[in-house]
């Protein structure tokens, strides 16, 4: 059966990349294997149907043809291309029908006509965390220190498996090439293929003494301190990814950390885009006549200057106050000027008042 990369992410077919980038955050931290309750085979999917959606040209493909022929697949038959590549072969994998092994024409297809894809590297796992930032760190960036205990290289051989100054010795089992040339006879014919030495992983060599705090892994668990630059403006629910601060693996590549932010509410402003939003309380006379108001800002005190005449709801600009981008430069406060009514009034005031009432003000 197809897949449906929109019914995966839980979103329309119209959905625009923001959508997208959103529905994937929310499902990836659901089902990351690393969390209580996550599933492998969801993230993965999840994941596929990201990457699919995010890329115009394949999203194309698949909104016309159900299926994506930018990863250097041709199309099937079906779809004008007259050859194998698109056809998918796993469908003849033998399952024990008297041909011997356990052969997999899919694999034979594939060789035979050119259509191999290569041993897949392996990938430690990835890991996902939650951090939580203050409305500051959240503005302005931070470089925030993590500590992890997790998979890592052996800092006692780096990575090696040997022990320190051990000779390394050429691999007996792959002859020092690091990968294993195998033959499969086939109904076919005989074809050849190659996958990494396990014994000495694809390097070739083996050291003649294992390192005694790996066992020769060339990884160890331990605490690691991480440092994450957390980019300015940054917003709650947002993600981070550091390719390669995952779970190391024996003979494979690290997988990736995924970082997810939390920001703290502020007691007076809250963010829009490039812009800080408050209210500012003044009394009636302060906007009748005007006056000067200490605001207190992320960056210190600022003299407002309220002009005679304000409005409730007016919005006064404070320039070069609010959240950096990329280039320094900053966005604005934006202050919203709410008057307050006095409950109660004394007989001056009210006699006051009075007059202006009969002033037509």
């Amino acid at each position: 059966m197809a897949k449906n990369y929109y019914e995966t992410l839980g979103i329309d077919k119209s959905a625009t990349k923001d959508e997208v980038k959103k529905a994937f955050r929310t499902l990836a931290h659901k089902y990351h294997p690393d969390k209580k309750g996550g599933d492998e085979a969801k993230f993965k999917e999840v994941n596929e149907a990201y990457t699919i959606l995010m890329d115009d040209k394949k999203r194309a493909e698949y909104d016309a043809y159900g299926r994506v022929f930018s990863d250097g697949q041709g199309p099937g038959p079906g779809a004008g291309g007259g050859g194998f590549d698109g056809f998918d072969f796993s469908q003849f994998t033998q399952g024990g029908q008297g041909f011997g092994g356990d052969m997999n024409f899919g694999d034979i297809f594939s060789e035979f006509f050119g259509g191999g894809r290569g041993e897949k590297v392996k990938r430690g796992r990835d890991i996902s965390i939650d951090v939580e930032l203050s409305f500051e760190e959240s503005i302005f960036g931070i470089n925030k220190k993590i500590l992890l205990n997790k998979t890592s290289q052996c800092q006692t051989c780096s990575g090696s498996g040997g022990a320190p100054g051990t000779e390394f010795l050429t691999c007996k089992t792959c002859n020092g090439k690091g990968k294993i040339r195998e033959m499969r006879n086939t109904i076919l014919g005989s074809f050849a293929s190659e996958r990494t030495c396990g014994t000495c992983n694809g390097h070739g060599k083996v050291p003649k003494e294992k390192c005694k705090t790996c066992a020769g892994a060339g990884v160890v668990r331990r605490e690691n301190e991480i440092s994450v630059k957390i980019p300015a403006g940054i917003e709650d629910g947002e993600m981070i990814r550091l390719t390669g601060a995952g779970e190391a693996i024996t003979g494979g590549s690290p997988g990736d950390l995924y970082i997810k932010v939390h920001v703290k509410r502020h007691a007076t402003f809250r963010k829009d885009g490039r812009n800080l939003v408050t209210d500012l309380k003044v009394k009636l006379s302060d906007a009748l006549l005007g006056a000067e108001h200490n605001l207190q800002t992320l960056d210190g005190n600022v003299t407002l200057k309220i002009p005679a005449h304000v409005t409730f709801g007016e919005v006064l600009r404070i320039k070069g106050k609010g959240v950096p981008d990329d280039r320094n430069k900053r966005g604005d406060i934006m202050v919203r000027i709410i008057i307050e009514l006095p409950k109660s009034l004394s007989r001056d005031a009210r006699k006051k008042i009075e007059e202006l009432k009969r002033e037509g003000i």
